[in-house]
């Protein structure tokens, strides 16, 4: 079996070499080869959850805190970082069924958001929001203050500012906090008893613990109000029932679940945050949904968590049935997420390419 070093990986972005290392893996199953990617990137833990036609299975390696010798196991609570952002949208997505919200609504109908002087803001929708295509930063700071870098619904720039603000607007219709709306509405619903937008007690010591890119333990990431963005907790069981979920549509009108995963946007740079003015070039192969990223060539979607300590990424194909959710705690994890969700949908992945987070 050729050997595919962390090297090869970081490097092997590029579509082909990434390939091959990816090629290396031939079965979950197969431990040792999960294990030296782990050693490769320095990863105390790894979950994994694969969906194939329904039926679950679900893999567990390594430790919850690299100083101790606790294993990660199936109910293990991990922060899923940005996979909480298709969760979300499966909220607003049942909400807008429900007649209590549309896509094309203004956000601001319902929830102010903290802009000044930027009347392009008051025009911001809900589907611009889940297709990131506001023109609002990703996380306000003094170098991109909160407001819009270019007309809402002109092209793509990831932004979680502006899942907060729907949360606002969801929070203001329902008349819930967001934790209590997504318990109601996905959690029970699916089954998924290890999960909340917010710490919960009921976790306990079955915890995973972010780690550096030297595989040294970090502050524990305990949130006490929910994030739309980047809150979520949870286990790779848990989001393989929320995948369910998606490849079948569950909760949701046929015509709504097959908007949920149709191109609302397409990329046409290399970057997740593209708020300057450089000029676009031809389809790089990646598009958006409403909360999911697509890729259209091989009718798969996708999504990856970065809460720096953590990473996370999930994949999947209502035309094959097929699903997979990794779950890491580690600084260099995302490189070992993509090689195993690249195991389960061979050929070519511009996504992953994209993911270099390149500018």
């Amino acid at each position: 079996m050729a050997r595919c070093t962390l090297q090869d990986m970081i490097i092997g972005l590029h579509l082909l070499a990434l390939t091959l290392c990816v090629a290396s893996l031939v079965g979950t199953a197969q431990a040792a080869d999960v294990r030296r990617l782990m050693s490769e990137a320095n990863l105390p833990g790894l979950t994994v959850a694969t969906v194939h036609d329904g039926h679950v299975s679900i893999d567990n390696y390594g430790v919850r805190n690299a100083h101790s010798a606790s294993p990660v196991d199936e109910h293990t609570v991990f922060a899923a970082a940005s996979l909480s952002k298709p969760v979300f949208a499966y909220i607003v997505l049942q909400l807008i069924d429900q007649g209590r919200l549309s896509f094309d609504d203004p956000v601001a109908k319902y929830a102010q958001v903290d802009v000044k002087d930027d009347q392009r803001a008051g025009l911001v929708t809900v589907r611009q929001v889940l297709s990131h295509t506001t023109g609002l930063p990703n996380w306000r700071s003094k170098v991109w203050p909160m407001r819009t870098f270019f007309p809402p619904g002109d092209r793509f720039s990831y932004s979680g500012e502006g899942f907060v603000w729907l949360q606002q607007a969801v929070e203001a219709i329902t008349g819930e906090k967001l934790d209590a709306v997504a318990q109601r509405l996905v959690f029970e619903p699916l089954g998924m008893t290890d999960s909340s937008f917010v710490w919960q007690p009921r976790f306990g010591d079955d915890h995973a613990d972010p780690h550096n890119g030297a595989g040294e333990p970090l502050p524990q990431y305990r949130p006490t109000e929910a994030n739309a963005a980047a809150s979520l907790q949870t286990t790779a069981a848990d989001y393989a029932r929320f995948l369910i979920a998606v490849l079948h549509g569950e909760r949701l009108r046929p015509e709504t679940a097959t908007m949920w995963l149709s191109p609302q946007v397409t990329l046409r740079r290399h970057c997740a945050f593209c708020l300057d003015a450089r000029p676009a070039g031809e389809p790089i192969g990646v598009a958006w949904g409403l909360g999911w990223g697509l890729e259209p060539a091989s009718d798969t979607f996708f999504h990856w968590g970065d809460n720096g300590g953590f990473k996370a990424m999930a994949m999947g194909s209502r035309r094959t049935g097929v699903a997979i959710v990794v779950l890491t705690n580690g600084a260099a994890g995302l490189w070992s997420a993509m090689a195993l969700a690249g195991e389960q949908f061979p050929g070519p992945h511009p996504s992953f390419n994209w993911l270099d987070y390149g500018g």
